[in-house]
Order: C-alpha cells, then structure tokens, then sequence
C-alpha cells in the first residue's frame, strides 16, 4: 500500500460488533459510515434551542453558513446523533459547557448502549388484551409479557435483557426491532395470548390502540362503582334501577351509598357476580372484549331473577358501560322480565355524559434503561460518584433533552416518554442492544469534584456540525438546565 493510502474497509469501534465497512457503505447499525476512508456518524447531532429567538432554518435562502450552528439564547446538546464511547475508556463524546443564570453549566453528551433496557407500554382501555404474565409475541417471537393492570389501562412489560440475549438469536433480533420501533413512535403489531385466546394489538405512541382490527375510542370515566357515584343525581326520575357493567368493579345503583342517600327504593335486582360491598360486585363475567371489559354482548346475562316481594311491573333499568359506548334501557313485564325498549331521551343524554367524561384511549410508550458502568465511565474516571451526583440531585439527568425519571436505589436505573423526546431519537446495534441518547448536566464546580474529564470541556458555542438537526424545546419535557432540577438551587432558597 502506498503512503498516504486510504484501506479498502475499515473498522468501526462504535460498539462490540466491530464492523468492516466499506467505502460508501454503513455499518450493521446504519449509524456509523465508511466516507472517503473516515468514520463517520450518519445521524445529525441534535440540538435544542431554548431561547426566546425563533428557530431559523439552515441555510435559509442560500446563505452562506458563518460557522455558528447557535442562534438561540439557551442551546442544548442533546445525545441524538452524538455517538457512544465504546469501548468505554473514552470521555463522552460533547462534554459543552455554558453560563445559565450565573451559574458555570456543563453537560456531558452520549448515545448509551442498552442491552438491559426495554419499554413499558400503557394501554388505556376497557378490553381485555390478556391474563397476568400472558406472553406478548411479535412476528411469533416473545418480547414481552402483560403485567398488573392499572385503574382504566393495561399495561405491558417488553424487552429486557432475557428476551435480547437470553433467547435465540431471531427472539433478540425481533425483541430489539420492536423496542427501537416503538421507541421511535412507529406501530408494532403483538399478539396475546395463547390457544384459543389471542389478541391482537397495534400499538403506537401518541395513538389509539388497534385491538383485533377495531380502532378503540375511550377510556373509562371510572369502574362500574365510581361511575354510580359520579352520576346518580342525573338518574334521579329518569330510572329506577342503574347498573354499570364493569369486568372489575360492577355498580348497582339502588345497593351503592350513592342511591341510598338520594332514597332510591330497593328493586329486587339480583346480580350474579360475587358481592363486595353493597352496591358493588366483583367477577360478574369473564374478562372480553365486550361490555365494561367483559365477554359479554348482552347484559342481562349477568341478571338473575328479579325478587317477586320487591321488584314491580313497568320497574325501569339501565344498563350502561363504563364507558357510555354500551348501553340499553329495559322495562319490567307482568312477570318481572326486563324487556328491552327505545332508550328514553333523558337517559340518553346520560350515556353521553358519561363518553362526554372519558379521555380517549391512546398508548403510552416509556423507555426504561439502566445506565451501566460502562456507559458511566464517560463522564467520569470513577463512575460511582456519577451515580451518587444524581442521587443527590446534584446531576441531572435527561434523554434527548427529555426529563427522565430515576428509580431510587442503586445504579442509574431511568424512564422517559418517549413523546417527550425528538424523532428518530433510538437506533440499535446487532449484539442486540438499543441505542439510546442520555445526557447528565451540572454545575463545572461539581463535574470537577467527581472527578469529570474536565480537560475535555469546551463551550457550547465551539460545536461544529455543519448537518446539526434544531429543534424547539418541548413544552413537556421539562428543561436539564432549569435550576429547580438541583439541590443546590433549593439549598441556596431555603
């Protein structure tokens, strides 16, 4: 090979597959390329502005860019596009600082590589997507299963280390495709369940769930109880009797404290779930797609024979979801049978209150992750006091400029919605792991003392990416820079 002569291939260090790449080729990630002989990252390094000037495009009308990719009054670099430190003995890749407020900030900028992370999913409906501990499959690999349900949702747990690695090669590939999609809001569709009981779900961030090919609305106001007691008082006149169906909680309404203190007579009804509390019953059918989470199509299967001492010709009875969507009104014959009649124009208006109360049903996606000491050691020589900086509210930490929760206890173990964060903000390499932005943000006086690499520092104002993706600061994610995020601040106010 001739002096000055540039390899055919070579070998990107970006993380522990250690690829060869060719010249004009990408890496197995399709993050890192190979451009003329340099390594190069293929994601633009983003960055928020949360100053008061608005954003400019680059290079708007053929401007001749002047070197400052910083036109606003509080940049901040997140780790989108910034690129990881593996094999981990190397500082973070950004490690800016800037004056915010008086106070010397730097922020330390890397893509972290998450074989121990996965995605908590919230669901918010009434259907029944599985039993406790179901098995979530994608394209007929597990990647998940379903675990405790939470008032008005269900919630899945995806990913993790033993579906990435500790199954086969096809479960980890499918398992860390389904993570970076959702994480990247894009729709997965899962299957639950097994044998004769399976459902299908579409899940996307932001979006309605899809269950069994049918697009869901709401989200229940409360369970059948709650619901009784949010809306006795518009019964009043128009009913004698008011049951909400519910696969939890069913409400009665002339059982329930509500009716009682309102002096709604007994009627005799006969429910034939499991009595809790009066006015409550628990297992009045099994869990479905149907009715208030239930199997069922028709209510009056959950009724059993009304009581002939109490219950009268013309009693009137509604019968409603918990979600208003369901409903029916029924009048009492001769022989104490409900029958089915036009639903009444007050009682109506009722079902529609109830829809009118619920919020609409949407998936909520969380990235969950552990920041590992790998990960750690690019912020500093000894990464334990990183650790022991942000529990002590010294360091704060954020995911593409996103604020993240930290569970307590030990390590960096974070969550983060993923609507907080900017697009496209997850890629993946193929040992599997996701690849995931994180940025940890303090005082320069505190990076010092934990031994930060703070000969690497430079202003924010000397980043140079001529291909740096702008965006506005998301009102929800909350601002790393913000002074309330640290103890200090609160130590200085008290």
């Amino acid at each position: 090979m001739m002096d000055g002569a540039k390899p055919e291939k070579i070998r990107c260090d970006a993380c522990p597959v250690m690829c060869y790449i060719a010249e004009g080729k990408a890496g197995a990630c399709d993050r890192y390329a190979n451009h003329a002989g340099e390594l190069v990252r293929l994601d633009p390094l983003t960055i928020i502005h949360s100053g008061d000037q608005k954003l400019v495009p680059f290079l708007q009308g053929g401007d001749e860019w002047d070197g400052d990719i910083i036109k606003g009054e509080r940049p901040f670099v997140t780790a989108v596009g910034a690129g990881t430190t593996y094999p981990d003995y190397k500082p973070a890749p950004f490690i800016v600082s800037q004056e915010i407020d008086g106070i010397d900030m730097v922020t330390v900028v890397t893509e972290g590589i998450f074989s121990y992370c996965g995605v908590k999913v919230k669901i918010d409906t009434d259907r029944h997507l599985g039993d406790e501990r179901d098995v979530i499959r994608v394209d007929g690999e597990p990647v998940g299963h379903v675990t405790t349900s939470e008032y008005g949702s269900k919630m899945l747990s995806l990913g993790g280390v033993e579906h990435l690695t500790g199954g086969s090669k096809k479960e980890g590939r499918v398992t860390c495709d389904a993570l970076m999609q959702l994480c990247n809001r894009e729709a997965v569709t899962m299957q639950i369940g097994d044998g004769d009981h399976v459902v299908e779900v579409v899940v996307q961030a932001g979006k309605a769930p899809i269950i069994d090919g049918v697009e869901e609305k709401l989200m229940r106001v409360g369970c059948g109880s709650a619901a009784i007691g949010m809306f006795a008082k518009q019964w009043l006149g128009h009913a004698d009797e008011v049951v909400v169906v519910d696969d939890h909680i069913t409400g009665v309404l002339s059982e329930h404290e509500a009716g009682k203190q309102l002096d709604v007579p007994p009627t005799g009804i006969k429910l034939l779930g499991r009595r809790s509390t009066p006015g409550r019953y628990f297992q009045v059918a099994n869990p479905g797609t149907g009715w208030g989470g239930t199997d069922i199509e028709d209510p009056l299967t959950i009724l059993g024979p009304f009581k002939p001492k109490v219950a009268w010709e013309g009693l009137r009875m509604l019968m409603v979801s918990t979600t208003g969507e369901q409903y029916g009104y029924y009048e009492l014959d001769s022989d104490l049978v409900p029958q089915k009649k036009p639903m009444p124009d007050a009682l109506m208006r009722t079902a529609e209150l109830i829809a009118e109360n619920c919020e609409p049903s949407v998936c909520s996606v969380l990235f969950m992750g552990g920041a590992g000491g790998s990960l750690r050691a690019g912020v500093t020589e000894n990464p334990v006091r990183l650790t022991r900086s942000v529990r002590d509210a010294l360091t704060h930490v954020s995911c593409g400029g996103a604020e993240a929760y930290v569970w307590p206890g030990g390590g960096i173990t974070f969550m983060v919605d993923v609507l907080d964060m900017p697009t496209q903000s997850f890629g993946y390499v193929p040992t599997p792991a996701l690849v995931a932005p994180i940025e940890f943000t303090l005082r320069v006086s505190d990076y010092k003392a934990l031994g930060g690499y703070a000969d690497q520092i430079k202003p924010v104002a000397s980043v140079r990416q001529v291909d740096a993706r702008w965006l506005a600061p998301n009102p929800n994610a909350g601002d790393p820079m913000a002074h309330q995020n640290y103890r200090w601040s609160k130590d200085r106010t008290s």
